[in-house]
């Protein structure tokens, strides 16, 4: 099939790069000049694992290409993705300017029957305005379809070619046929395509995205009270994870959730429910159990140095919101090194992938570092932020010399208290005992 995906951040890039590897003719719009120019050159714009080999194959065969003319892609293909960001807008909700913003261009553009595809994630009702902005300057026929993304960043590309399920809201019968036919590669093993209407479609994503934050945020709650109570939360999280009502994913405590969907989309479902003088108290709580969680280690840092903590020099390890991917954006380390800057702290930090979007936020208030050693050097404390596999097996001999102290603040308990115990650090975890030497 002939597609045009139109924005080509996370979501598009990775839509239509995998879109292209099951055979079909795929064209990226963007309307970043530089960075069009880049993909065409052969170099990829994000971290993504994986993407990289399907990007340069697709290229090189002739079925990834990439443009700045709108036009272009629209004339040349009958399927329209739209991949645009849907930014939180100042009162908590979806900012849709880019989506309708297109839509109101795609218009005039059509030349026949085409299926435009609300790939972003959007509030319940946006199909409807993207339908009445192209039918107000255009005679041709038209099908608008919600079609949600589930990729989770780091695994982007597995979620796409090997998918749980595929939902799909529309009312045209001819988009229906079209669409199993072009998923029809993804699911041969027999997960689920789920047609259902536009609005159930629209609000299944904020549904989803929505109920694995309240899960989060309920570990994280619960990681509070098992350190007041003397309980492991580690063994709490598999007492209940193995119940098969709850499942084990999502359970995993730590330093709050990031990333460009969860905090975005929790927050455009509560101001969705308040258009309607709805008051959604759980996702109200699942917010705030979230802003306070990012500032649980600057707390214990806090309490362990006391008036001290000024001047101190802090390795910090890991700065994407997630392990393998270069996104920062809601990254909890973000929020405790900006805090830390705050108090007069100096920090040595190092990511495998996410330094440079960093910089662009932080400058050169931190010392960025070649490697997790060179980030310790020196350093009154270690503070872990994101689980990086990297991280999880340090050479320990080679890292406690380069500390001034045996401390470390786990943000992701990513080391078991025995091991800490015995090798004599003071270790501050999440929801379990703290280890003093």
């Amino acid at each position: 099939m002939n597609i045009c995906v139109i924005g080509t951040g996370y979501v598009g890039l990775v839509t239509g790069t995998c879109l292209a590897e099951t055979g079909n003719q795929v064209i990226c719009v963007d309307i970043n000049e530089d960075k069009v120019r880049q993909m065409q050159a052969g170099n990829i714009p994000i971290y993504e694992p994986h993407l990289d080999v399907l990007f340069e194959r697709n290229i090189k065969q002739g079925r990834l290409r990439f443009t700045t003319r709108l036009e272009e892609g629209v004339n040349q293909s009958q399927l329209l993705f739209l991949a645009l960001p849907t930014p939180e807008g100042e009162n908590g909700s979806a900012d849709l300017s880019y989506v309708l913003s297109v839509a109101e261009q795609i218009g005039p553009m059509l030349n026949e029957y085409k299926i435009i595809i609300d790939k972003s994630t959007v509030p319940v009702g946006t199909a409807d305005k993207v339908k009445e902005k192209i039918a107000q300057s255009t005679k041709h026929p038209f099908d608008v379809v919600s079609n949600p993304e589930f990729l989770r960043e780091g695994f982007a590309v597995d979620d796409f070619m090997k998918p749980d399920r595929i939902v799909i809201g529309t009312d045209s019968d001819t988009a229906k046929k079209i669409l199993d036919e072009l998923y029809a590669p993804y699911v041969r093993q027999g997960n689920p395509v789920i047609f259902m209407d536009i609005r159930s479609a629209e609000l299944t994503k904020y549904a989803a995205n929505a109920f694995l934050a309240t899960k989060i945020s309920f570990m994280n709650e619960i990681s509070i009270l098992c350190e007041k109570m003397g309980a492991d939360v580690d063994m709490v999280r598999y007492g209940i994870g193995t119940d098969e009502r709850i499942g084990r994913r999502f359970l995993f405590p730590g330093i709050g959730y990031g990333g460009s969907c969860f905090p975005k989309d929790v927050k455009a479902l509560i101001k969705s429910a308040s258009d309607l003088n709805y008051d959604f108290s759980i996702l109200n709580a699942v917010t705030q159990v979230n802003e306070n969680q990012r500032s649980i280690l600057i707390h214990k840092l806090i309490n362990h140095f006391g008036d001290e903590l000024q001047g101190k020099t802090i390795a910090i390890w890991g700065i994407s919101f997630k392990p393998d991917t270069d996104d920062i954006r809601e990254a909890p380390s973000i929020h405790i090194m900006q805090e830390l800057i705050k108090r007069g702290v100096n920090i040595r930090a190092y990511d495998p992938e996410a330094m440079n979007n960093a910089k662009k936020i932080l400058g050169n208030e931190v010392t960025y570092c070649n490697d997790p050693y060179h980030a310790a050097e020196g350093a009154d404390a270690l503070l872990i932020a994101t689980e990086w596999s990297v991280f999880r097996t340090p050479d320990f001999e080679r890292l406690i010399p380069l500390l001034k102290n045996k401390l470390v603040f786990d943000g992701r308990n990513i080391f078991s208290l025995k091991k800490m115990k015995e090798l004599g650090f003071h270790y501050y975890s999440i929801g379990r005992t703290t280890i003093h030497p």
